[in-house]
């Protein structure tokens, strides 16, 4: 398994430009793709501040997204929100200690652009 953070899960399912090769043959190459369910949350508040514009309701989109048979939908559980909590990482966004932490949990290495889940993570990130 891999796990997308939510660029990267955005950017792969409209098929941009923007995903790395590297990530691309990742993603492709995983036997499965962990979504965390706070990508859910994080990406429905993007369109809500219209960063991103869509053809449908978010909640649609998200469930198309999540159809795809690689795909696996990732929760929360008390455990790994204490995982996120207590990460010996400087960084406070809780969206990405959410994901970097339930990577973690689930041994996956995680596809993501932003430097900061990859110098926390080097060795376990793809870009």
């Amino acid at each position: 398994m891999i796990v997308l953070d939510t660029q990267a899960w955005y950017w792969w399912v409209i098929g941009s430009p923007d995903l790395s090769r590297k990530a691309k043959a990742a993603i492709e190459d995983a036997d499965s793709i962990g979504i965390s369910i706070v990508s859910c949350v994080e990406f429905a508040r993007v369109v809500a501040r219209r960063r991103i514009i869509l053809d449908r309701h978010p909640i649609a989109w998200i469930h198309g997204a999540l159809e795809h048979p690689k795909v696996q939908l990732l929760h929360i559980t008390i455990d790994l929100a204490g995982d996120a909590a207590y990460l010996d990482w400087r960084h406070n966004d809780p969206a990405d200690r959410m994901i970097v932490a339930t990577a973690i949990a689930n041994d996956a290495r995680v596809v993501s652009k932003d430097h900061r889940i990859r110098l926390f993570r080097p060795a376990r990130a793809i870009w």
